[in-house]
C-alpha cells in the first residue's frame, strides 16, 4: 500500500508539471495563431481595397 502511495503521489506531482508545460505551449500556440489570423485578414481586406479601386 506504501508503494501505491508514493507511486500515486508522484505520478500526480509529474502530471502537475505536465499540465503547467502543456498551458504554457497552449499560451504560446495561442498568441501564434492569432498573429497569423490578423495577418490572414489584412492581406484579404487589401486585396478588397486594390480590387475596389481598379474598377
Amino acid at each position: 500500500m506504501k508503494n501505491f502511495i508514493k507511486l500515486f503521489s508522484l505520478a500526480l506531482f509529474f502530471s502537475f508539471l505536465t499540465s503547467c508545460s502543456i498551458a504554457t505551449g497552449i499560451f504560446k500556440a495561442g498568441v501564434g495563431v492569432g498573429v497569423f489570423l490578423v495577418a490572414i485578414v489584412v492581406i484579404i481586406i487589401i486585396l478588397i481595397v486594390v480590387r475596389a479601386s481598379k474598377k
